[in-house]
């Protein structure tokens, strides 16, 4: 009874230690998922779409973070600086991803990028840094910094 006893306790204390183990973080399918969000990301721009760039692809919290002007913060205010951007004649854009890097909370994406107009014309190159979080079962921009690599105009 005894030796019954002690298995008992022993089987117990050692089920009762066993750690929850979480599925191991898939960085290549978070890729995937990225390149596809890059690609709405494209389609809006080439739309004009600003409301439905900033709702479908930014964070509710986001910042938009545009070269020589104030961040915008949150999903009104990123709607608007696309506008913006969308109203001086930009109708195209090509992302590139060059590296991604992070956990299942975050990512951070390191690309290029190129901007045109309405006949084709590239008129901006650059690199972006973008931070990824996952809201709503979705990696959404949450942070997106990007600068030129043209030469300033004197």
């Amino acid at each position: 009874m005894k030796k019954l006893l002690f298995s008992a306790l022993v089987a117990a204390s050692l089920l009762s230690c066993q750690s929850e183990t979480k599925p191991a973080f898939d960085l290549a399918n978070a890729q995937n998922e990225i390149n596809e969000a890059n690609k709405s990301f494209e389609n809006y721009v080439s739309k004009g779409d600003s409301v439905g760039l900033a709702t479908n692809v930014y964070t509710i919290d986001a910042k938009f973070m545009n070269p020589n002007a104030p961040s915008a913060e949150g999903r009104a205010a990123v709607t608007s600086a696309v506008s913006g951007i969308f109203k001086s004649g930009i109708t195209g854009i090509k992302l590139t991803s060059k590296e991604i890097w992070g956990d299942g909370n975050t990512i951070t994406e390191e690309g290029a990028f190129e901007l045109n107009i309405k006949d084709g014309t590239v008129v901006e190159k650059g690199k972006y840094l973008v931070m990824w979080k996952k809201e709503d079962g979705k990696w959404k921009i949450h942070r997106d910094m990007f600068s030129s690599d043209m030469p300033i105009v004197k």
